[in-house]
């Protein structure tokens, strides 16, 4: 039998935020009754990230941890995500505490109304102004005017996908920007709802304004 729910973290460096996370996103899909596994794809980390998740796994068996030897990237950490993903509904976030768990029922629950994604519009930011918040409206605006996606935020983390779409979209180089795009390509359809986003708890940003 299938899992209701796959949440895939892409990470990197972020291990003082991990411990908590999990236990967030245990809290949650406990809470509404969710059948879930939680796909760590560690990308290289040098901060002990992998030892954290392998305490995490001890604890409890659901979260499981994928690495790779180096830094490859957020798409090759998705794409490995996406394949070894079992649920029905997929769910991606980010490592940083900054997506929040408790959005995932409301996700999920866009999802049952029938889209094929779910983005999160994060409505209010705290993101540094000139390395996050300016290159991500520039980003944002440039992308639905090509694409004709109006969605506010294209590159959010934290989306919910049906399964379907993460079988058929595959994301290399820089293109996990960009999957509602690719995912229309297919004939699937996207939405937005608005979500909250926390200011950066520990560590600092990895993505500055060069991307």
């Amino acid at each position: 039998k299938g899992l209701d729910l796959s949440i895939v973290i892409p990470l990197f460096n972020e291990a003082e935020s991990l411990k908590e996370l999990s236990e967030r996103i245990h809290e949650v899909c406990s809470e509404e009754g969710f059948s879930y596994e939680v796909l760590f794809i560690d990308d290289g980390s040098t901060d002990g990230s992998l030892q954290k998740i392998k305490e995490i796994n001890k604890l409890n068996r659901r979260f499981k941890c994928f690495s790779f030897r180096r830094n490859f990237g957020k798409s090759a950490a998705l794409n490995v995500g996406f394949k070894k993903s079992r649920g029905d509904i997929i769910i991606t976030m980010d490592a940083d505490l900054q997506d929040d768990p408790k959005e995932i029922p409301a996700l999920v629950k866009k999802i049952k109304e029938g889209w094929d994604i779910v983005s999160g519009w994060k409505k209010k930011r705290h993101d540094p102004i000139l390395t996050k918040n300016l290159p991500s409206k520039f980003f944002n605006f440039v992308t639905r005017k090509l694409s004709g996606i109006k969605i506010h935020d294209m590159n959010c983390g934290l989306k919910a996908y049906r399964r379907e779409v993460c079988k058929d979209v595959t994301v290399y180089g820089e293109l996990h920007r960009y999957i509602p795009v690719l995912a229309r390509e297919f004939g699937y359809i996207t939405t937005e709802i608005p979500v909250t986003h926390h200011k950066r708890k520990y560590g600092k940003t990895k993505f500055g304004f060069s991307r």
